[in-house]
Protein backbone atom coordinates (compact mmCIF):
# COMPACT_ATOMS: atom_id res chain seq x y z
CA UNK A 1 0.00 0.00 0.00
CA UNK A 2 1.51 3.44 -0.96
CA UNK A 3 1.31 5.79 1.87
CA UNK A 4 0.31 9.05 1.03
CA UNK A 5 2.97 11.95 2.23
CA UNK A 6 3.15 13.39 5.63
CA UNK A 7 2.64 16.80 6.35
CA UNK A 8 4.30 18.14 9.61
CA UNK A 9 4.05 21.51 10.29
CA UNK A 10 7.60 23.41 9.70
CA UNK A 11 7.36 25.14 13.47
CA UNK A 12 6.32 21.24 15.08
CA UNK A 13 10.34 20.61 17.08
CA UNK A 14 9.54 17.05 15.46
CA UNK A 15 10.55 18.35 11.88
CA UNK A 16 14.10 19.11 12.82
CA UNK A 17 14.77 16.13 14.20
CA UNK A 18 13.10 14.45 10.40
CA UNK A 19 15.25 16.96 8.79
CA UNK A 20 18.12 15.31 10.25
CA UNK A 21 17.07 11.97 9.29
CA UNK A 22 16.81 12.86 5.72
CA UNK A 23 20.43 14.37 5.44
CA UNK A 24 21.49 10.99 7.12
CA UNK A 25 19.95 9.34 3.84
CA UNK A 26 16.77 7.76 5.20
CA UNK A 27 13.31 8.41 3.89
CA UNK A 28 11.00 9.28 6.30
CA UNK A 29 7.32 7.49 5.33
CA UNK A 30 5.60 8.37 8.90
CA UNK A 31 6.07 10.24 12.28
CA UNK A 32 4.62 7.75 15.05
CA UNK A 33 5.61 9.43 18.27
CA UNK A 34 7.18 12.13 19.64
CA UNK A 35 8.46 12.84 22.80
CA UNK A 36 10.18 15.09 25.30
CA UNK A 37 13.37 12.41 24.92
CA UNK A 38 12.87 10.73 21.56
CA UNK A 39 11.56 10.45 18.01
CA UNK A 40 9.66 7.15 16.64
CA UNK A 41 9.40 7.23 12.51
CA UNK A 42 8.52 4.87 10.03
CA UNK A 43 11.96 5.07 7.53
CA UNK A 44 13.95 3.22 4.69
CA UNK A 45 16.88 3.49 2.70
CA UNK A 46 18.86 2.58 -0.01
CA UNK A 47 14.97 1.13 -1.80
CA UNK A 48 14.53 -1.65 1.86
CA UNK A 49 11.53 -1.89 3.03
CA UNK A 50 10.24 0.24 6.10
CA UNK A 51 11.56 0.07 9.22
CA UNK A 52 10.93 1.69 12.73
CA UNK A 53 13.66 3.74 13.44
CA UNK A 54 13.93 5.11 16.90
CA UNK A 55 16.14 8.29 17.32
CA UNK A 56 17.75 9.76 20.90
CA UNK A 57 16.34 13.01 19.91
CA UNK A 58 13.19 15.08 21.03
CA UNK A 59 11.34 17.95 22.33
CA UNK A 60 13.97 19.04 24.94
CA UNK A 61 16.78 19.12 22.47
CA UNK A 62 15.20 20.38 19.99
CA UNK A 63 13.68 23.52 21.74
CA UNK A 64 16.93 24.68 23.29
CA UNK A 65 18.31 24.63 19.67
CA UNK A 66 16.08 27.28 18.71
CA UNK A 67 16.49 30.95 18.79
CA UNK A 68 14.47 32.82 22.01
CA UNK A 69 11.93 34.11 19.77
CA UNK A 70 11.13 30.81 17.69
CA UNK A 71 11.14 28.87 21.13
CA UNK A 72 8.49 30.46 22.01
CA UNK A 73 6.18 29.79 19.68
CA UNK A 74 7.37 26.26 19.09
CA UNK A 75 5.07 23.18 20.57
CA UNK A 76 6.37 21.67 23.93
CA UNK A 77 7.87 24.77 24.91
CA UNK A 78 6.68 23.68 28.90
CA UNK A 79 8.39 20.57 28.09
CA UNK A 80 11.60 22.16 27.45
CA UNK A 81 11.62 24.76 30.58
CA UNK A 82 11.36 21.63 32.73
CA UNK A 83 15.04 19.65 31.65
CA UNK A 84 18.23 21.91 32.21
CA UNK A 85 21.38 21.74 30.26
CA UNK A 86 22.88 18.87 31.90
CA UNK A 87 19.72 17.09 31.76
CA UNK A 88 19.43 16.72 28.21
CA UNK A 89 23.45 15.86 28.19
CA UNK A 90 22.12 13.05 30.57
CA UNK A 91 19.40 11.58 27.97
CA UNK A 92 21.79 10.85 25.32
CA UNK A 93 23.62 8.39 27.89
CA UNK A 94 20.37 6.59 28.45
CA UNK A 95 19.29 6.14 25.32
CA UNK A 96 23.07 4.53 24.71
CA UNK A 97 22.14 2.07 27.35
CA UNK A 98 19.00 1.43 25.96
CA UNK A 99 20.45 0.46 22.84
CA UNK A 100 23.00 -1.92 24.68
CA UNK A 101 20.70 -3.48 26.80
CA UNK A 102 18.24 -3.90 23.56
CA UNK A 103 21.41 -5.37 21.81
CA UNK A 104 22.14 -7.65 24.93
CA UNK A 105 18.68 -8.99 23.92
CA UNK A 106 19.25 -9.93 20.56
CA UNK A 107 17.93 -13.28 19.50
CA UNK A 108 15.93 -13.85 21.98
CA UNK A 109 12.21 -14.89 21.34
CA UNK A 110 9.14 -12.58 21.66
CA UNK A 111 11.54 -9.60 22.47
CA UNK A 112 11.72 -6.48 19.18
CA UNK A 113 14.74 -7.46 17.83
CA UNK A 114 17.66 -4.33 16.99
CA UNK A 115 17.89 -4.07 13.04
CA UNK A 116 20.76 -1.29 13.17
CA UNK A 117 22.18 1.18 15.04
CA UNK A 118 24.15 4.23 14.25
CA UNK A 119 24.42 7.67 15.45
CA UNK A 120 25.09 11.54 13.74
CA UNK A 121 26.51 14.54 15.17
CA UNK A 122 23.62 15.47 18.17
CA UNK A 123 21.32 12.04 18.66
CA UNK A 124 22.09 8.17 18.39
CA UNK A 125 19.78 5.81 16.95
CA UNK A 126 18.45 2.50 16.44
CA UNK A 127 15.64 0.15 14.33
CA UNK A 128 13.28 -2.28 15.03
CA UNK A 129 10.99 -4.60 12.52
CA UNK A 130 7.49 -2.65 11.53
CA UNK A 131 4.90 -4.77 12.95
CA UNK A 132 1.52 -3.62 11.56
CA UNK A 133 -0.96 -5.85 14.05
CA UNK A 134 -0.65 -2.71 17.02
CA UNK A 135 -0.28 -2.80 20.61
CA UNK A 136 -1.93 -5.13 23.34
CA UNK A 137 -4.27 -2.14 24.11
CA UNK A 138 -7.23 -2.97 22.01
CA UNK A 139 -7.02 -6.45 23.84
CA UNK A 140 -8.57 -4.32 26.54
CA UNK A 141 -10.88 -2.34 24.96
CA UNK A 142 -13.05 -4.92 23.22
CA UNK A 143 -15.61 -6.97 24.05
CA UNK A 144 -14.50 -10.77 23.56
CA UNK A 145 -15.24 -13.96 23.23
CA UNK A 146 -13.71 -17.41 23.70
CA UNK A 147 -11.81 -17.91 20.94
CA UNK A 148 -10.34 -14.08 21.68
CA UNK A 149 -9.55 -14.29 25.66
CA UNK A 150 -7.31 -18.03 24.27
CA UNK A 151 -5.68 -15.66 21.63
CA UNK A 152 -5.40 -12.86 23.97
CA UNK A 153 -4.25 -15.31 26.33
CA UNK A 154 -1.61 -16.78 24.06
CA UNK A 155 -0.11 -13.68 23.64
CA UNK A 156 0.61 -12.93 27.38
CA UNK A 157 2.15 -16.11 27.37
CA UNK A 158 4.88 -15.28 24.63
CA UNK A 159 5.70 -11.94 26.68
CA UNK A 160 6.15 -13.91 30.02
CA UNK A 161 8.66 -16.03 27.88
CA UNK A 162 10.26 -13.21 26.48
CA UNK A 163 10.37 -11.61 30.09
CA UNK A 164 12.21 -14.96 30.98
CA UNK A 165 14.65 -14.96 28.95
CA UNK A 166 15.31 -11.15 29.16
CA UNK A 167 15.50 -11.82 33.15
CA UNK A 168 18.02 -14.80 32.11
CA UNK A 169 20.27 -12.52 30.52
CA UNK A 170 20.50 -10.06 33.52
CA UNK A 171 17.63 -7.68 32.34
CA UNK A 172 14.59 -6.21 34.65
CA UNK A 173 12.23 -4.50 32.14
CA UNK A 174 10.75 -2.76 34.68
CA UNK A 175 8.10 -1.07 32.27
CA UNK A 176 5.42 -4.15 31.34
CA UNK A 177 2.06 -2.72 30.11
CA UNK A 178 0.18 -2.98 27.14
CA UNK A 179 1.75 -0.60 25.11
CA UNK A 180 4.88 -2.03 25.31
CA UNK A 181 3.63 -5.47 23.89
CA UNK A 182 3.45 -5.28 19.98
CA UNK A 183 1.50 -7.99 18.01
CA UNK A 184 2.64 -9.75 14.72
CA UNK A 185 1.10 -12.91 13.30
CA UNK A 186 -1.30 -13.34 16.54
CA UNK A 187 2.29 -13.38 18.56
CA UNK A 188 2.99 -10.94 21.14
CA UNK A 189 6.92 -9.23 21.45
CA UNK A 190 7.79 -6.86 24.66
CA UNK A 191 9.32 -3.96 23.32
CA UNK A 192 11.10 -0.61 24.73
CA UNK A 193 14.13 -1.30 27.18
CA UNK A 194 14.33 2.22 28.12
CA UNK A 195 13.73 2.07 31.47
CA UNK A 196 15.54 -1.46 32.15
CA UNK A 197 18.09 -2.06 34.13
CA UNK A 198 21.49 -4.65 34.60
CA UNK A 199 20.42 -6.48 37.63
CA UNK A 200 23.91 -6.24 38.51
CA UNK A 201 23.87 -2.58 38.62
CA UNK A 202 21.66 -0.19 40.06
CA UNK A 203 20.09 2.70 37.64
CA UNK A 204 17.53 5.16 37.77
CA UNK A 205 16.49 7.02 40.94
CA UNK A 206 15.30 5.00 44.07
CA UNK A 207 12.15 6.15 44.45
CA UNK A 208 9.16 6.26 41.22
CA UNK A 209 5.87 5.85 40.68
CA UNK A 210 3.07 5.41 41.41
CA UNK A 211 1.22 3.81 37.88
CA UNK A 212 -1.36 1.36 37.66
CA UNK A 213 0.93 -1.13 36.43
CA UNK A 214 4.30 -0.59 38.86
CA UNK A 215 4.66 -2.87 41.93
CA UNK A 216 4.84 -1.21 45.05
CA UNK A 217 8.50 -1.98 45.90
CA UNK A 218 9.23 1.00 43.06
CA UNK A 219 8.08 3.50 45.87
CA UNK A 220 11.31 2.55 47.67
CA UNK A 221 14.05 0.52 45.71
CA UNK A 222 12.89 0.98 41.48
CA UNK A 223 16.48 1.55 41.13
CA UNK A 224 17.15 -1.78 42.47
CA UNK A 225 14.12 -3.56 40.85
CA UNK A 226 13.99 -7.16 40.07
CA UNK A 227 12.98 -9.68 37.92
CA UNK A 228 9.88 -10.11 40.25
CA UNK A 229 8.29 -6.52 39.13
CA UNK A 230 7.95 -7.49 35.85
CA UNK A 231 6.15 -10.80 37.11
CA UNK A 232 3.84 -8.30 39.02
CA UNK A 233 3.33 -5.56 35.59
CA UNK A 234 2.23 -8.78 33.76
CA UNK A 235 -0.31 -9.94 36.68
CA UNK A 236 -1.75 -7.13 36.24
CA UNK A 237 -1.52 -6.87 32.68
CA UNK A 238 -3.69 -10.18 32.84
CA UNK A 239 -6.24 -9.16 35.41
CA UNK A 240 -6.69 -6.21 33.34
CA UNK A 241 -7.29 -8.73 30.57
CA UNK A 242 -9.37 -11.01 32.05
CA UNK A 243 -11.49 -8.83 34.41
CA UNK A 244 -12.25 -5.96 32.33
CA UNK A 245 -10.79 -3.82 35.63
CA UNK A 246 -7.51 -2.84 37.70
CA UNK A 247 -6.49 -4.92 40.53
CA UNK A 248 -7.65 -3.33 44.16
CA UNK A 249 -7.63 -3.33 47.55
CA UNK A 250 -11.31 -3.75 47.86
CA UNK A 251 -13.38 -6.11 46.27
CA UNK A 252 -12.05 -8.57 43.81
CA UNK A 253 -13.70 -9.49 40.25
CA UNK A 254 -10.79 -12.37 39.94
CA UNK A 255 -13.79 -14.50 39.86
CA UNK A 256 -14.43 -13.84 36.42
CA UNK A 257 -10.67 -15.20 35.24
CA UNK A 258 -10.33 -18.51 34.36
CA UNK A 259 -10.10 -20.97 37.51
CA UNK A 260 -6.48 -22.17 36.93
CA UNK A 261 -5.20 -18.94 36.05
CA UNK A 262 -6.89 -17.20 40.09
CA UNK A 263 -4.10 -18.75 41.90
CA UNK A 264 -1.32 -17.72 39.76
CA UNK A 265 -2.79 -14.02 39.68
CA UNK A 266 -2.84 -13.63 43.03
CA UNK A 267 0.59 -14.53 43.70
CA UNK A 268 2.19 -12.27 40.81
CA UNK A 269 0.25 -9.55 42.64
CA UNK A 270 2.00 -10.20 46.23
CA UNK A 271 2.36 -7.15 48.25
CA UNK A 272 6.22 -8.68 48.67
CA UNK A 273 8.48 -9.57 45.47
CA UNK A 274 9.97 -12.56 47.22
CA UNK A 275 6.16 -13.95 47.18
CA UNK A 276 6.10 -13.76 44.08
CA UNK A 277 6.31 -16.84 41.49
CA UNK A 278 8.75 -16.67 38.65
CA UNK A 279 8.23 -15.63 35.29
CA UNK A 280 8.23 -19.38 34.07
CA UNK A 281 5.47 -20.41 36.33
CA UNK A 282 3.00 -17.31 35.12
CA UNK A 283 4.07 -18.35 31.70
CA UNK A 284 3.52 -21.91 31.92
CA UNK A 285 0.01 -21.17 33.67
CA UNK A 286 -0.69 -18.51 30.89
CA UNK A 287 0.18 -20.76 28.15
CA UNK A 288 -2.10 -24.17 29.60
CA UNK A 289 -5.00 -21.48 29.85
CA UNK A 290 -4.91 -20.48 26.56
CA UNK A 291 -4.88 -24.27 25.14
CA UNK A 292 -8.14 -25.53 23.78
CA UNK A 293 -8.93 -27.73 26.71
CA UNK A 294 -8.73 -24.70 28.99
CA UNK A 295 -12.29 -23.06 29.29
CA UNK A 296 -11.66 -18.70 29.60
CA UNK A 297 -14.17 -16.67 30.73
CA UNK A 298 -15.65 -14.50 28.53
CA UNK A 299 -16.19 -10.72 29.67
CA UNK A 300 -18.00 -7.88 28.36
CA UNK A 301 -16.59 -4.55 27.17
Amino acid sequence: MRRQPMHLHPMHPAAWVLDQLRYAGWHVHDLLCFTRASTLVLASRNGTPPVVLKAGFGSNHVLADLDEATRKAAYGFYWYAEMTEAERALTREDFRHEIAVTHAAQGAEHVVPLLEQGSTDRFDWYTMPHFVGGNFGRYLTTALNRDQVTAGLSILADVAEGLRTLHERGIVHRDVYQENILIHDGHGLITDLGAARRTETSRGPAARGPEVHWPPEYATSYDRATPAADTFSLGVLTYRYLCADIPRYGPSLLHTAPAGLRPIITAALAQAPEDRPAMRELRDALRQAATPAATPAQRSS
